[in-house]
């Protein structure tokens, strides 16, 4: 009997429409954590006040293009990572550097017209990006910890910079909503990757209720910068 490929398809992000490369490729880009960066870019730029409403947009989609297209498409050049072989290793790198390379112009744009602070953080991110996904150092940063401070504490902390230039306590504060909710997420999506690769009909509970703890995690992030936006913009 012919060995059934083990991708992440059964994931409650990958769309049950379309052909299987574009489920794969939305499924790739891990839409719903994308969100939650674009998101704590959003509560950090919420912090400050005046708000630039263009940065704010700008900033994000920095996180946007660095982490859904760049950061996911290095994941997924790893062997243990498993998506599939819809992309070739050559097509998911071209993919990581185009994501890339727009992201770091726009980045560098911002922070040479409003906030120099941003090149540190920066450098910072651009580490993580590439330690992380591509598990330098013997692996030594991709852990939860790491994790949670570069795509949710520095996400929450660019986006109060890119307003202000500046690092106060409230931000440095604020950043540990970034960094909890992310490590909440990352805790529980190790654990339902595992189990969402078992054969069909295989789903123990635990998988459903990590499910739920995921989408209750995603859709609170979204709902605090939601909230926020929205207090900000009838102020």
């Amino acid at each position: 009997m012919e060995k059934q490929e083990e991708t992440r398809e059964k994931e409650f992000y990958v769309p049950k429409f379309g052909p299987k490369k574009f489920r794969m490729l939305v499924g790739l880009s891990f839409f719903p954590y994308t969100l939650m960066n674009a998101s704590y870019v959003v509560i950090g730029s919420l912090l400050a006040s005046p708000v630039h409403y263009d940065r704010m947009a700008e900033m994000a989609l920095v996180y946007l293009l660095a982490v859904g297209i760049s950061a996911h498409s290095l994941d997924a050049m790893s062997p243990n990572k498993p998506w599939g072989d819809f992309l070739t290793r050559r097509q998911l790198f071209v993919m990581a550097v185009g994501g890339l390379v727009p992201a770091l112009a726009l980045g560098l744009y911002l922070a040479l017209s409003f906030a120099p602070l941003l090149i540190p953080l920066g450098f910072v991110e651009l580490f993580f990006l590439i330690a992380y996904n591509v598990e330098l150092f013997s692996g030594r940063f991709h852990t939860d910890v790491w994790f949670s401070l570069s795509w949710g504490y520095l996400p929450l902390l660019a986006g109060f910079i890119v307003q202000t230039d500046a690092v106060t306590v409230p931000a440095l504060i604020g950043g540990l909503f970034g960094f909890f909710t992310a490590f909440v997420e990352i805790n529980a999506s190790r654990p339902y990757k595992a189990l969402k690769r078992q054969p069909d009909g295989a789903y123990p509970p635990l998988a459903k209720k990590l499910e739920s703890i995921l989408k209750g995690v995603v859709l609170s992030v979204l709902a605090a910068a939601a909230a926020l936006l929205a207090l900000a913009l009838t102020r």
